[in-house]
């Protein structure tokens, strides 16, 4: 295995291009380097920015790697990468946990293929069950030979002014809103002063979802991270937080990564009340487009998003596979029903002790 004191291991592709492999020690030295690469490539999207791994390092004790491919002293290419591993279900490598979109960022489809010949190097050196790409259009490249295409991103293009997305909306929707608003709910936005708020929200939904809570100090690193472009907001009523959600602004893009809602509350419509606020923060800070996140096409979720007029497209995350199967680590596969079922039983204090440890090791 790769020791964690390696900085960069470099490589020479046919065509002259330099492919180095950064570990965790070399990847504050370029992290602005390789951000201003992904936010022009990208278009700004704060998915694509390698400040996500910080994040998850700290986050969720993953170990970060980011691939860089340079052409002289420009970067032409980066792929970051998570090496995650755990007692309960093996290792993984992946571009990025957590996150709905990573994978690859290349000038051209050649560099984008030597990046992940080396990639696909680095996990059989770390011996994972497969590396797991999460691209939005796919890459032609001999290993990665699966590939997930179920769900999609659900994305709203925004109006300038949030007047013409209310006239838009659907009466129903309209009906909705007004109805929680009539219900005296607080809406609150902030940082890390919200988070204690938010996280008893976020844990307790996830409880009842049957589905292990992240740590809270992944969302603390996020905050921490991207204090300028990362925000949380917290609707209460009568004082109590019913409703959370974490929102990161991109440069044009507006991203919700967790929002939950208490079921005890769902008759208040706080969470109708709180994603028309979301889209109003998003218009107001000049965003092009709003991503509720992915959903399997049909889903409740889906029609939740597509409600307020967000739009399917795709997602396809790759993967090259050296042990096992992709489906054997998705919850949807079924045979993880009857845990799903004990775990919606237990206290929530206890799924907050437990359930951070396990899900980290989930890619």
């Amino acid at each position: 295995m790769m020791q964690a004191n390696q900085q960069t291991l470099m490589l020479k592709t046919p065509a002259g291009t330099d492919i180095r492999l950064h570990s965790q020690a070399a990847i504050n030295a370029n992290l602005s380097r390789w951000a201003t690469y992904a936010q022009r490539h990208a278009g700004g999207a704060l998915h694509s920015h390698p400040g996500w791994l910080v994040v998850l390092a700290r986050g969720l004790r993953h170990e970060p790697y980011c691939i860089e491919a340079t052409d002289g002293d420009r970067i032409v290419g980066i792929l970051p990468l998570c090496f995650i591993r755990s007692m309960l279900f093996g290792r993984f490598l992946v571009s990025l946990p957590y996150l709905n979109t990573g994978g690859v960022l290349a000038d051209d489809a050649a560099v984008a293929r030597a990046m992940i010949d080396r990639a696909v190097g680095l996990a059989d050196q770390l011996k994972v069950r497969y590396l797991e790409l999460r691209h939005e259009q796919p890459i032609e490249h001999p290993a990665l030979t699966h590939a997930i295409t179920s769900k999609v991103h659900m994305r709203l293009a925004l109006p300038s002014a949030s007047e013409q997305l209310w006239k838009a909306f659907d009466p129903k929707v309209r009906n909705q809103i007004r109805k929680a608003e009539k219900m005296e709910l607080a809406v609150h936005w902030g940082g890390e002063a919200l988070l204690g708020d938010f996280y008893d929200v976020f844990a307790t939904n996830m409880r009842d979802l049957g589905t292990p809570v992240f740590s809270r100090r992944l969302f603390e690193s996020v905050l921490r991270q991207f204090p300028d472009s990362a925000e949380l907001c917290v609707v209460r009523h009568g004082g109590k937080a019913i409703a959370g959600g974490l929102l990161v602004h991109g440069g044009g893009m507006t991203e919700v990564p967790s929002a939950s809602t208490l079921r005890s509350y769902n008759h208040t419509n706080a969470n109708m009340l709180m994603y028309w606020h979301f889209l109003q923060r998003a218009i107001a800070k000049g965003q092009r487009t709003f991503d509720f996140g992915r959903s399997s096409r049909d889903s409740n979720t889906f029609r939740f998003k597509k409600q307020w007029g967000a739009e399917p497209e795709p997602a396809t995350w790759q993967y090259y596979v050296r042990e096992g199967t992709v489906s054997d680590m998705r919850l949807e596969s079924g045979k993880y029903d009857r845990l799903i079922r004990i775990w919606q039983r237990l206290p929530v204090p206890l799924t907050r002790w437990i359930g951070p440890p396990i899900v980290r090791g989930i890619p």
